[in-house]
């Protein structure tokens, strides 16, 4: 049998199937098998190619031909923690981590990413290309780097080394470049929107249009006492169910330890006192400072060893040509460093303190005498030549200058200790018995208090502040009625949380809630009356009726308000809206028109004359401001198109499990 199947798979009918089949896998899906998929991101972007952009979206045509970019999860994950740090500190106690941890927040997150990973791609595939000089000019605008509002070599320097991670000009430059070149596209695109003069003063005579009003206040009807039927009670209570919940609750018990209310003996021991000035003594002294100017021989991150020793061969030849007598040093960096923020001031660094550049620098700096030149430094950034040029010692201070100061600060000191081993103490009595606050109460000498069951938002006192609040409804302390870990509310003030009881939220039966149905239903009525009172009014204006004579058979005032500008108030900033929402009239004739008011009243109105605003009557400024603002918003919205459009020509791909 083998045999036979052998010979019936080895003819040339077998081998024209075998192409007939292979075609369509290699454009879909044979990649699931032919490669193992290693990637690593949470979402990538590919674009077809410009020479072919109805290129179609098959397996081998896309590895062929498109391009591609990639949102690493690394780089979503810092993106997020970013936006995590940026709303913590917006927030502050109000911050809610586990609900700032949501798959919305981190999609919001990532279609950021996809953004700019998308003008990067388009920016790519249009050769935009951004020049040094540009480069330079945005770093040296940027407010970190800048000391009296000039740009400071030394603080470039300091900045970029201090950052997490540190990184090293070139990186940095490198960074810049890319954000450039991604975003000069649709900045270009919102700068060039513009809007014509009669553009303008067609705005113009909107924006400053007055409307000749009448109008009527129809109060609201009596309310209502016909009963509710047990229908309409339930279809209503159907129509509003999230009207009627009752939300989670908690009760609690708590222990609260108040470091101002711990006792301290108050006295200072004179010899420690001493002691600890000697230990703290650089606190209050000026700190040595030094007067430094450096030459810079780069050498790149992925350098061969052939150039990384050539660059060590310079830097020694220069360093020697800095030693001799009649060296210029600065003649000397502007002549050969590569640091282009200090080589233009013959490498001036300004002053340093210790802590300020660290490693093998700073071993270097402090190791000089004023005068003196260093062999070559290693640094990330490459060799550095230093020179010392002054130093500033700095200026001392005496014991019974500080020594009050020393001695409240002592004092704190003890509190703060006693404050901390009370809550350690308490801290090991919960570890030991986690089920109740009483042994820990009775340690702290303090009493155990309570919270009634409060919703969350609803409480007062400590049930107020976020971080308990967090703590309060976790499923830990609700389902386990532990004790809770220690919560800072304070400076020095902890406090120490059990649930006592947990209502979790839930729908309110009908028969608890009817009687706020019944009102509910009757004030629904009496709007709906009100609205066809209006809507009746109104029709019979249609009709060629007058206001007055509405009014006077419903002993109803008229008002009328020439010239209403528009959100005036009146009588109600609805009202207004709809004033400016009716048609304009036609000559000698008005258009009516009704709004339902927040109290149940309703404004019933007539619209008897549009005075369009005067284009005249602003100055040049005005309109050249105006002309600004509107050019910018149609700008924006014109980047957005683009930005909209670029994303609809390239394919998405959204790993959310990976987020």
């Amino acid at each position: 049998m083998l045999q036979a199947l052998r010979e019936k798979t080895s003819g040339w009918i077998a081998i024209a199937i075998v192409a007939v089949l292979a075609v369509p896998f290699a454009f879909f899906g044979m990649e699931q098998y032919l490669f193992q998929n290693n990637a690593d991101y949470a979402a990538k972007v590919e674009a077809p190619p410009t020479w072919w952009k109805s290129a179609p979206d098959w397996w081998l045509v896309r590895k062929v031909a498109w391009s591609s970019t990639e949102v690493s999860n690394e780089e979503f994950r810092q993106t997020f923690d970013a936006m995590r740090e940026q709303r913590r500190q917006a927030e502050g106690e109000d911050f809610d981590a586990r609900q700032f941890e949501t798959l919305e927040n981190k999609r919001e997150v990532l279609e950021q990413l996809i953004d700019r990973a998308v003008l990067a791609l388009a920016a790519e595939r249009s050769n935009i290309v951004v020049g040094d000089a540009q480069v330079q000019e945005i770093i040296a605008s940027i407010p970190a780097f800048q000391v009296d509002g000039r740009f400071d070599p030394q603080r470039y320097q300091i900045t970029l080394q201090s950052a997490q991670p540190p990184r090293t000009p070139r990186e940095f430059e490198q960074n810049i470049r890319q954000d450039l070149q991604r975003t000069l596209l649709p900045q270009r695109i919102a700068e060039s929107a513009f809007i014509t003069a009669g553009e303008a003063d067609r705005l113009m005579r909107l924006l400053g249009e007055r409307r000749d009003v009448s109008f009527v206040i129809v109060p609201p009807p009596a309310v209502e006492e016909a009963p509710v039927s047990e229908a309409e009670r339930q279809a209503w209570y159907e129509a509003h169910a999230n009207r009627y919940r009752e939300p989670e609750k908690v009760a609690l018990e708590y222990l609260e330890i108040d470091g101002s209310t711990l006792a301290t003996t108050g006295e200072v021991d004179e010899a420690e006192l001493r002691e600890h000035f000697e230990q703290v003594k650089s606190r209050f002294t000026g700190n040595e400072r030094r007067l430094v100017s450096h030459i810079l021989i780069e050498v790149p991150a992925d350098a061969d060893a052939a150039t990384q020793a050539a660059a060590e061969k310079k830097a020694a030849d220069i360093a020697a040509q800095a030693r001799a007598a009649d060296a210029d040093f600065a003649a000397l960096a502007q002549a050969e460093s590569d640091d282009p923020g200090s080589s233009g001031n013959g490498g001036d660094l300004g002053w340093m303190e210790k802590g300020m550049m660290a490693g093998p620098f700073e071993d270097a700096l402090f190791a000089l005498q004023p005068g003196q030149t260093s062999a070559p430094v290693r640094t990330d950034f490459g060799w550095h030549v230093l020179q010392l040029r002054e130093v500033d010692a700095g200026e001392s201070v005496e014991f019974e200058d500080v020594r009050d100061t020393l001695a409240s600060e002592m004092r704190d000191n003890e509190g703060t200790r006693l404050y901390n081993d009370l809550v350690g103490s308490i801290v090991d009595e919960i570890n030991k018995q986690p089920m109740s606050l009483e042994p820990a109460a009775k340690l702290a000498g303090r009493p155990i208090q309570t919270i009634a069951p409060f919703a969350r938002g609803a409480g007062s006192g400590i049930a107020a502040n976020n971080a308990v609040l967090q703590a309060a409804f976790s499923e830990a302390l609700t389902q386990d009625g532990t004790v809770s870990d220690a919560i800072e509310i304070g400076p020095n003030r902890t406090v120490f949380i059990r649930v006592t009881s947990h209502t979790p939220e839930r729908a309110l039966p009908l028969d608890q809630v009817a009687d706020r149905i019944d009102a509910e239903v009757r004030a629904d009525r009496a709007r709906a009356q009100a609205e066809a009172a209006a809507e009746e009014m109104v029709a019979a204006l249609r009709e060629g009726q007058t206001l007055d004579a509405l009014a006077g058979s419903r002993s109803l005032a008229v008002e009328r308000v020439p010239g209403i500008p528009r959100g005036a108030p009146v009588p109600d900033p609805a009202a207004a809206e709809a004033y400016f929402r009716a048609l304009a009239p036609a000559e000698g004739a008005s258009t009516p028109g009704k709004v339902l008011l927040a109290d149940g009243s309703a404004v019933v109105f007539t619209v008897d004359k549009v005075t369009p605003g005067d284009p005249a009557e602003a100055g040049e400024q005005e309109r050249a401001m105006l002309r600004q603002q509107l050019g910018a918003l149609l700008g924006n919205e014109d980047a957005e198109v683009l930005q909209r459009a670029l994303r609809s020509q390239m394919k998405i791909t959204v790993i959310e499990a990976r987020l």
